[in-house]
């Protein structure tokens, strides 16, 4: 359905740290900076963007936005939330199984350095 998603930055090098870290956890790696205020992490099914706002405007969050990634176990979810914490994010929801989402999946909730919320999911039975 999507082809990208964009999130703001503050600080690219702050960010950046974040969701190298975050997403690593992951296996998501960043394919690099793209100009002096982008930088994309990318996987076969779509890409997301982290950028300083075109405009110069100050950076700012979604209110009840939430990007989530897949993971391939509760070890990945656990290891996201983790590196996430501890470069700059803030804990969002510890990890744990989500009794309210269908099929009562495991996951995790980070809020990024600018407040974008962020979260990674794995199967129960992964």
């Amino acid at each position: 359905m999507f082809t990208h998603i964009c999130v703001s930055a503050q600080d690219l090098e702050t960010s950046k740290k974040f969701y190298d870290a975050a997403l690593g956890a992951l296996g998501v790696a960043s394919i690099g900076q793209v100009n002096d205020r982008t930088c994309v992490y990318a996987t076969p099914t779509g890409k997301l963007l982290v950028m300083t706002p075109a405009d110069g405007a100050p950076a700012t969050h979604s209110n009840g936005g939430t990007l989530g990634f897949q993971a391939p176990d509760k070890a990945a979810v656990d290891a996201f939330h983790a590196s996430g914490i501890a470069n700059g994010g803030t804990d969002e929801g510890a990890p744990g199984h989500r009794a309210g989402a269908p099929g009562n999946p495991y996951g995790a909730y980070l809020r990024d350095p600018v407040g974008n919320k962020i979260c990674a999911f794995a199967a129960p039975e992964a």
